[in-house]
């Protein structure tokens, strides 16, 4: 099901993309803060990849504006989906809105502003407001410089080590999206990560808006509180990233560090999943192996504690691995990653 394109002569300045997989109960929210920007020249494509709830139903009351469509697809993932969302769209810019999050009202203007004064801009994004399944509200951003160099651009080295975070609110240009091939619809973990280290590798920057211009929600077991998940995608990103740059390019070595990290991070997870489902003497012996590497110095205070009372092992790391994951978005996925501190 699809609302046929508007056909006006002059395209509008951005397109909004809003996948609304399992969110009927919140996409009205996304919609509503859409229709408040105080830029009106956008058009929306809501796409629903056969979500199991009623996001017809939920879109209807917007359809009267002609900004908005809605578009029915089967089920092949969000990267399919936004795929799919894009083509329906004709304007040069597109801007990624997730059916269960806001954008405050100058979010649109601030955002199509930046990209049309300069070309070398790849990506544009800003802070938000985390909500929702958090222990608290906070700023996805928090206070943190943003890259190695004015806090307000990064490169494609800042963007691979995240020194440069993208989260919600990111815009780009359709030209440049098209030239990469869109979402990879092969990933089934930080599609989002993997799009904008494509994106900076077309050479360029990224610009940081200094400004809280939306609100990302944490729901119970989204990927973004799944932190092993979030590690595999990582690795996925990197070893593409690492076989598309050209040879010699100075980020090369900084992927390989980056890949040892992760891959280093993810063996320890599954130590601690080896102890939270019951072998704790062969989970800790792994669990000690990976904690060289991303371990400090109060991970080597529980060592010798399990050391003489090893069954206390396997309910320490249970309630870890609960207070992360009330942590949701946000957190760092790399030591002392782990929560226990450094």
């Amino acid at each position: 099901m699809s609302n046929v394109p508007p056909q006006a002569s002059t395209a509008p300045r951005v397109a909004v993309i809003v996948p609304a997989y399992g969110v009927a109960h919140l996409v009205h929210e996304a919609l509503a803060s859409l229709q408040r920007q105080t830029m009106a020249d956008w058009e929306c494509v809501v796409i629903d990849d056969g979500a199991p709830d009623d996001v017809a139903g939920a879109v209807a009351p917007f359809l009267a504006d002609s900004r908005i469509r809605f578009v029915h697809t089967n089920n092949h993932g969000v990267s399919a989906a936004r795929n799919h969302a894009v083509r329906q769209t004709r304007a040069p810019l597109i801007a990624l809105l997730d059916g269960d999050d806001l954008f405050r009202p100058t979010y649109l203007q601030t955002m199509v502003t930046t990209l049309e004064g300069d070309e070398s801009i790849r990506l544009a994004t800003c802070d938000a407001r985390i909500f929702g399944a958090v222990p608290r509200e906070r700023t996805c951003v928090n206070g943190r410089k943003q890259g190695a160099g004015d806090g307000t651009h990064g490169s494609l080295a800042d963007v691979l080590d995240r020194s440069f975070n993208v989260y919600i609110g990111t815009t780009f240009r359709r030209a440049d999206f098209e030239r990469i091939g869109g979402f990879d619809e092969t990933m089934a973990q930080s599609e989002d990560f993997d799009l904008w280290v494509r994106l900076m590798m077309l050479g360029g920057r990224a610009y940081y808006a200094n400004a809280v211009l939306g609100d990302y929600r944490v729901r119970p077991g989204s990927a973004s509180s799944n932190g092993g998940r979030m590690l595999l995608g990582n690795i996925k990103v990197y070893e593409k990233a690492r076989r598309t740059l050209p040879e010699g390019a100075p980020e090369a070595s900084l992927i390989d560090r980056l890949l040892a990290e992760n891959r280093a991070a993810l063996a320890f997870e599954h130590a601690i999943d080896r102890i939270v489902d019951g072998d704790t003497r062969r989970g800790l012996a792994e669990l000690r192996a990976a904690s060289s590497q991303v371990g400090g110095m109060v991970w080597r205070t529980s060592f010798a504690i399990w050391h003489v009372l090893p069954a206390l092992a396997r309910p320490m790391l249970q309630w870890r691995r609960k207070a992360h994951r009330r942590g949701g978005a946000g957190e760092s996925t790399l030591p002392g990653i782990f929560g226990m501190g450094g």
